[in-house]
């Protein structure tokens, strides 16, 4: 047996003993004695909307400012767009009279429109089934 083994299995064989109260008094008293700047910490539960933001309070602040500079951007450019669509005039007569000039000019420029038949396959001529079975048959 090993020597770390032995003192092992002595140390498992002795009873536990708790530490005497007036031991424990004097170790907490040195305790507060050596930090004295420092209250006492009480464990408070967080609840409601910090326990959802207390993980990471600088990351959940850095995206929602990131979320406002967004939204201030799209409302700003919202804003000074100009709206090109809203109300146009229509087109005066002479315009009209250009566009129709213009029409005809490219259809000129064309030529005349034939309209050729679209020759369009032929459905299959209905054969029996054992017909088209020796046919893929063969292929």
């Amino acid at each position: 047996m090993n020597r770390d083994d032995q003192f092992e299995q002595r140390l498992s064989r002795q009873p536990v003993r708790s530490v005497p109260p007036v031991w424990r008094e004097e170790i907490l008293a040195a305790a507060r004695a050596a930090t004295p700047d420092r209250a006492p910490r009480t464990p408070q539960r967080v609840s409601g909307w910090r326990e959802l933001f207390w993980p990471h309070p600088v990351a959940w602040a850095t995206l929602a400012a990131v979320w406002l500079l967004i939204l201030g951007g799209q409302i700003a450019l919202r804003e000074s767009a100009p709206v090109q669509f809203a109300r146009q005039a229509a087109p005066s007569p002479e315009m009209r009279a250009l566009l129709r000039e213009q029409v005809r000019f490219y259809a000129e420029l064309a030529g005349p429109r034939e309209s050729q038949p679209v020759d369009r396959p032929r459905p299959p001529v209905p054969r029996p089934h054992g017909a088209r079975r020796d046919e893929t048959a063969n292929v």
